[in-house]
């Protein structure tokens, strides 16, 4: 096992385009990291220049205390495991999980052990005289990560690893991955596009946006105190709602609801300041069913739109009095695939409610909702800062960004 820091690591092309902008992380020995982010943020450009695929253009990796810049890729310890599983159709199993140790040139015996301790991890002892064309998906993403095992590195990377697997094999595979990463505790750093993955996965989460590290902290600290818009936009599903506000008389009005100023905020705010005023869906309930926390919020009157069954909750969509536009905003939109809809000039902003399954909601009716407002983000509209979380160091999270 080792620790991996990478210190103001620079990725920059031949044409001027920086894929890795000044990128400071520190990773822990044993500890399980996850890079998070819209496609084309850098995070697998990352993986591949800690890995050595990709040479770094500034900075400094360390892996274990040592530079490792200049170091092959089969110098650095490491092993990764790929989008595709990349295994050898005319091997076995165990030929294909002993391929590197054979070409390392170790006993026939030593192979043999490895091969058969790290199947017996990965649930495949009963598989090793098999082909890849006679496995699952699951099973040949098993075979790659134990040809990673049997080496012992002292690192694992893995880019986004279950992606070619279907969304309950994913499932099914992320408990496995969660549960070996527990079992052998080596360094590792995994790379997804996927935040249900990274929030479910890593003991840390980083996550990007254009090259540039936004916030790092554990799966929880990003969903309570997102550092910016696109974090708060990013973490969370059904992502949070964005809705715009105005500080009036002590307290914001937004376009369903009066709430109170936090009182951590409250000499922070000004009479007349702009907001953008974050709400996650699960911040929202039937009043009727709030209890006695309902001193907690407030209740507003909205007209359901839609409402999707999930069977053990409801997704209520309504419309609010206003939408809200930022950069980070319409960049997440774009990775969702929403970001060519047509949108109506002044149509108004729309929301979405978490509700419990037994909520008295129906489509087209009026209904009142509980907001919890001690849960609502503010945001500077200008920087898309949050006005509750303090800045990361800026090495971590430029302030231009």
């Amino acid at each position: 096992m080792a620790e991996i820091q990478l210190k103001d690591v620079t990725k920059r092309y031949g044409d001027g385009t920086e894929a890795v902008k000044q990128m400071n992380l520190d990773i822990k020995d044993g500890e399980f990291m996850i890079l998070v982010g819209p496609s084309g943020c850098g995070k697998s450009t990352a993986l591949r220049m800690i890995a050595g695929l990709e040479d770094i253009t500034d900075g400094e990796l360390l892996i274990g205390g040592q530079r490792v810049n200049e170091l092959a890729p089969r110098d650095r310890d490491i092993a990764m495991v790929f989008q595709n599983y990349a295994l050898y159709p005319h091997m076995t199993v165990r030929e294909n999980m002993g391929f590197a140790l054979k070409l390392h040139k170790l006993e026939k015996e030593e192979i043999n052990k490895r091969v058969e301790e790290a199947a017996e991890i990965l649930d495949l002892t009963e598989h090793l005289e098999r082909k890849p064309a006679n496995l699952s998906g699951g099973q040949r993403q098993r075979v790659a990560m134990g040809r990673a095992i049997v080496r012992n590195p002292a690192a694992f990377l893995m880019d986004e690893p279950l992606s070619n697997l279907d969304a309950k094999l994913r499932v099914q595979m992320r408990a496995e991955v969660s549960r070996l990463q527990d079992r052998l505790g080596t360094t590792t750093i995994y790379v997804t596009h996927d935040q249900t993955e990274a929030m479910t996965l890593g003991d840390r989460v980083a996550v990007m946006r254009s090259g540039v590290v936004q916030q790092v902290g554990p799966p929880q600290e990003l969903y309570d105190s997102p550092v910016n818009l696109f974090v708060a936009g990013f973490i969370g599903s059904p992502a949070m709602n964005f809705v715009p506000g105005t500080v009036q008389n002590g307290q914001v009005k937004l376009p369903t609801a009066d709430v109170p100023i936090p009182d951590d905020l409250k000499g922070a705010m000004s009479d007349g300041q702009e907001l953008i005023v974050g709400i996650r869906p699960e911040h929202i309930e039937d009043p009727s069913l709030v209890g006695e926390h309902r001193h907690k919020g407030v209740v507003f009157k909205t007209t359901i739109d839609l409402l999707e069954s999930m069977g053990a909750e409801l997704y209520a969509h309504f419309k609010v009095g206003g939408g809200v536009e930022s950069e980070e905003l319409r960049e997440l939109a774009e990775d969702a695939g929403a970001g060519d809809l047509p949108r109506a000039a002044g149509e108004e902003g729309r929301a979405v409610a978490r509700l419990s399954a037994d909520a008295n909601v129906s489509v087209g009716r009026e209904v009142e909702l509980f907001l919890e407002t001690d849960r609502l983000q503010f945001f500077n509209p200008e920087t898309g800062r949050s006005l509750r979380v303090k800045e990361q160091a800026p090495a971590s999270v430029p302030a231009a960004l």
